[in-house]
């Protein structure tokens, strides 16, 4: 459908009987994002309750951002986290050819051309609508965009490297739209500015490889204390629907590299709702919040903790899994 789908909604692609669900709430994750991803404008994240035996019945706001994949120079295969979906998917080997800069380039101009008409045209339809304009005929993928314009809808802005990051505030400036950087691995390097700016940052995982081989090797275990450190607003996230289970072992990974625990519990908490401007729903234990609660026998964040009950807006949900469903199946196997 090509590079720019701001109309796609990422709720209407879920399974609801999906094994990854149940997996995930047994280790405590009771809401998540939907993000849809492979374009430059790929649609609209959804937040959902992991709860529901319908699409309607998970969703608790079905637009709550819209992705932007911001574009970059890319002239080689970038490693996979390894939290990626695919476990088995080879990393980037030498037998693969790198892209000329010069291509690579063009390609980086022709999606920021792209990206750059698509606001202005978005706009002018904006423009013709206010004004009535006779024989004005609805376009989807400009409606998408209009609460982005308005500014009651954030962008989320993945933005790895500092250039992309920087060309994306940049970007945000010129269009005056709020953004939420995601996945930004070199945030660190552009504290003063994204202050200066209050963009809050939604992390990737904790548990990675540095991004580049001279980098520190406890590079990514750091950011989030200098995010905290810098007043930033961030959260930490898996990005991996297979690896959301992992997602308290991420946030506690960076507890031993400066990061207050309290502040490492928020991360996956009360801090997300901010940054997606749900947390007078969501978040935290208050009165008039939805009743989303988990009971454990130990510290959340901490891998020998078992979850013994979870709550999703105030009903018990089962805990039964596809993995503990195996686990019976064969270990009284001789």
């Amino acid at each position: 459908m090509g590079l720019l789908n701001p109309q796609l909604r990422a709720v209407s692609a879920v399974n609801p009987s999906s094994e990854q669900i149940p997996i995930s709430r047994a280790s405590g994750v009771t809401s998540v994002i939907a993000m849809p991803d492979g374009v430059l404008l790929a649609g609209q994240m959804s937040l959902i309750h992991l709860d529901g035996s319908t699409n309607d019945a998970m969703t608790v706001v079905p637009t709550a951002a819209i992705h932007l994949r911001f574009p970059a120079v890319v002239t080689a295969p970038i490693p996979p986290h390894e939290t990626d979906d695919d476990d088995d998917a080879p990393a980037a080997s030498a037998a693969v050819e790198p892209i000329p800069y010069s291509q690579a380039k063009q390609v980086y101009e022709e999606k920021l051309r792209a990206l750059r008409a698509f606001f202005e045209d978005a706009r002018h339809y904006r423009k013709t609508k206010l004004a009535k304009a006779r024989g004005f005929r609805p376009d989807l993928r400009y409606e998408a965009l209009l609460p982005v314009l308005e500014g009651a809808t954030p962008m989320f802005v993945t933005a790895v490297r500092e250039r992309e990051i920087r060309e994306a505030i940049e970007f945000a400036d010129h269009e005056k739209i709020k953004i939420i950087l995601a996945d930004a691995d070199e945030s660190y390097k552009l504290l003063p500015l994204m202050k200066s700016r209050r963009i809050p940052v939604v992390l990737g995982p904790t548990r990675s490889l540095p991004l580049d081989s001279d980098d520190p090797y406890d590079r990514s275990f750091t950011i989030p204390a200098e995010l905290h450190q810098a007043g930033i607003k961030f959260s930490i996230a898996t990005f991996s629907a297979t690896r959301s289970r992992d997602l308290p072992n991420q946030a506690a990974i960076a507890v031993p590299f400066g990061l207050p625990q309290e502040e490492a519990y928020k991360a996956v908490s009360l801090s997300a709702a901010e940054i997606f401007g749900v947390a007078r729903r969501l978040g935290s234990i208050d009165e008039g919040k939805i009743a989303d609660l988990i009971v454990t026998d130990g510290d959340p964040l901490d891998v020998r903790t078992h979850v013994n009950m979870v709550f999703i807006d105030g009903k018990p949900v089962d805990l039964d899994t596809r993995a503990k469903q195996l686990f019976e199946k064969y270990k009284a196997r001789q």
